[in-house]
C-alpha cells in the first residue's frame, strides 16, 4: 500500500535565495497548508521588485506586501483563487501588471508563453509551462546577478505532502511530463505555493513521479477488481487519509481514470508508465 504523504518531498531548505522573500498569507488549511507562498523577488540595490501569486483577497496580507514594495511586476503560477483572488487589487494598489499562463491575465500582442523571458527586479526569469495540477499551471525559473538560481513551483510542486491533479482541468498525463521536466533542475531551490522551501526541485520531481505512479498502479489494480466509481475507488486507495481530503482526492482518482481509459484506448503504455 502506497503511504500517504504529509512530509516534505526532500530536505527543507535552510536559507532562500537572497534575492527572494515569503510573505505567508493568513489561510491555511488543509489544501493551502500553512497558507498560500506570496514570493516577493528582487535583486540586492534594486528599487522595484516582482511578486509572485498574490494570493487571497485579504487587506491585512495585501498591507503586508506593500511593506516590501514598490514593484514593477505581478506573476501568477496558475488561476486557483487562493493564488490570484488578491490579484486585481494587488494591480491597482501596486501599479504593476499581472502577468502569467492563466488566460485572464495574458496580454496580446505581447501573451507569456512556455520559455517566455520576463527581466525585472534585477532578475531573469523564465517561463516553465508545467500543465497537470491545473491546465494552466506554470513554474518559474530564476536567476540573479549573483547566480543564484531557483524554481517556482507553484502547486505542481509542495512543500510538504503531494499536490492534487484538479480534473477535469487538470491532466495527469501532463503532470507526469511536468514533473519529468523538473527533474532536469537538479540543486536547485524549490520555492512552492505553499509549505517550506525545498533543497532540491529535481529530487522532489523525482520523488513525486515515483510516489504517482505508485498511487496509478494501485488505481489499476483496483479498476481491474471491477471499482471504477471514483468515490469507491478513494476509499480504497486513499484508505489512510483524512476524509476531509476525499473531496479533493477523488479529482486525482478522476485524473487517474481518463488517464488510464486514455491509455487503454490508444492500445500503448508510455514512457512514463514504464519507468
Amino acid at each position: 500500500m502506497t503511504a500517504h504523504v504529509t512530509a516534505p518531498a526532500t530536505a527543507p531548505a535552510d536559507q532562500l535565495p537572497g534575492w527572494a522573500t515569503l510573505v505567508r498569507a493568513p489561510n491555511p488549511g488543509p489544501m493551502t497548508l500553512d497558507g498560500t507562498n506570496t514570493w516577493v523577488l528582487r535583486a540586492s540595490g534594486e528599487r522595484h521588485g516582482v511578486l509572485v501569486d498574490p494570493g487571497p483577497l485579504d487587506d491585512g496580507h495585501l498591507d503586508r506586501l506593500a511593506e516590501h514594495g514598490p514593484y514593477s511586476l505581478i506573476l501568477v503560477t496558475h488561476g486557483h483563487e487562493d493564488h490570484v483572488e488578491a490579484a486585481p487589487a494587488a494591480a491597482d494598489r501596486f501599479g504593476a501588471q499581472v502577468r502569467g499562463l492563466v488566460e485572464t491575465y495574458q496580454r496580446w500582442p505581447d501573451p507569456v508563453g512556455d520559455g517566455t523571458v520576463l527581466r525585472a527586479g534585477g532578475l531573469e526569469i523564465t517561463v516553465l509551462a508545467t500543465a497537470g495540477h491545473t491546465s494552466d499551471s506554470a513554474c518559474l525559473l530564476v536567476g540573479g546577478p549573483d547566480g543564484q538560481r531557483a524554481v517556482l513551483t507553484g502547486d505542481t510542486i509542495l512543500g510538504r505532502g503531494t499536490t492534487v491533479v484538479a480534473w477535469p482541468d487538470g491532466d495527469l498525463g501532463d503532470y507526469l511530463a511536468s514533473l519529468e521536466r523538473l527533474t532536469a533542475y537538479d540543486g536547485l531551490v524549490a520555492l512552492p505555493g505553499h509549505g517550506p522551501a525545498l533543497t532540491d526541485c529535481a529530487a522532489a520531481a523525482r520523488f513525486y513521479l515515483e510516489h504517482r505512479r505508485a498511487r496509478l498502479d494501485q488505481v489499476r489494480q483496483v479498476v481491474a477488481r471491477g471499482v471504477t466509481d471514483p468515490a469507491e475507488v478513494v476509499a480504497v486507495v486513499y484508505a489512510d487519509v483524512d476524509r476531509s481530503l476525499w473531496p479533493a482526492a477523488q479529482w486525482s482518482v478522476r485524473a487517474q481514470l481518463a488517464y488510464l481509459d486514455q491509455r487503454e484506448s490508444s492500445g500503448g503504455v508510455s514512457g512514463l508508465d514504464q519507468r
